[in-house]
């Protein structure tokens, strides 16, 4: 099921024994389009701190609740790597962040978590791998840890939904809106959608724009280029955040685009199922 981000901001996070705080934020990294980490403010038990909850350790939400479990104790939060989240995460941070909690690395492999589609599937102890679970878990940690190697220097690649909401879309021929939001996917946490608002252009609308049509996110500048025309984003189907995104709707957006739906992918049919 897909989400808008800005509608999981302040939902409530708890650890297996208690109250952790809320969401206030996300990192994804622009490279997959995923979401890597949750920023939590926790409350006063931890002198309302900010930390980093990965979707690893998240268990099924209550969405009717507004809430987020993780497997995850206050003992472990609190001990947990205190990173600077008002400054851009470095590999070396979430090397540090990873060997606390004992989880692989997400950016060994080609899928969109590792080797997997899944973050549940780095969970310590998952019970994902069958009968040859052991031998699994070996080859699996010997993978990652040429891979952590091979990748220790990488640009991590992490921005803030926050800090990307609001820059402008140029289409390729013009100007023709700006960032407003993101819908996530609640079981691989990948970014299926941008919001694009279009109404600062002409009487206009928000639209979606998916990341496989971006061909640039230029930081600096705080603009994102977008493989498509004006006409074609101004004459798309309108999302309208009140109403469900059924695949019915998506179905309709890639037809217009005429551009292949990201369920066809062949590293993420199984999601779809």
């Amino acid at each position: 099921m897909l989400h808008n981000i800005k509608k999981l901001v302040d939902y409530k996070i708890s650890a297996t024994d208690g109250e952790i705080g809320k969401v206030i934020d996300f990192y994804f990294d622009d490279d997959k389009w995923t979401v890597r980490y949750l920023i939590a403010e926790a409350g006063t038990w931890l002198n309302s701190r900010k930390v980093l909850i990965s979707p690893i350790s998240l268990l099924k939400p209550d969405w009717s609740e507004k809430a987020l479990g993780v497997s995850l104790t206050r003992e472990q939060v609190k001990d947990s790597p205190n990173i600077d989240t008002d400054k851009p995460v470095s590999r070396q941070n979430e090397e540090q962040y990873t060997n606390y909690y004992g989880y692989p690395t997400y950016w060994g492999g080609g899928a969109l978590w590792g080797e997997g589609l899944y973050p549940m599937a780095l969970a310590p102890g998952f019970g994902g791998y069958g009968v040859n679970r052991a031998e699994r878990e070996r080859e699996l940690e010997a993978y990652l840890r040429n891979e952590r190697e091979r990748h220790r220097n990488d640009d991590p690649h992490l921005r803030s939904c926050n800090s990307v909401t609001g820059y402008h879309i140029h289409a390729t021929d013009g100007d023709i809106g700006h960032v407003a939001g993101f819908l996530v996917d609640d079981q691989t946490w990948a970014i299926r959608y941008l919001i694009i608002d279009t109404s600062n252009w002409w009487m206009g609308q928000q639209v979606l724009i998916a990341p496989h049509w971006i061909t640039e996110v230029r930081w600096a500048d705080q603009f994102v280029e977008a493989n498509v025309s004006r006409e074609f984003i101004k004459q798309a189907p309108p999302y309208d955040e009140k109403s469900e995104l059924t695949r019915d709707k998506e179905f309709s957006l890639y037809r217009h685009y005429g551009r292949p739906g990201y369920w066809h992918d062949s590293d993420e049919i199984d999601s779809e199922k």
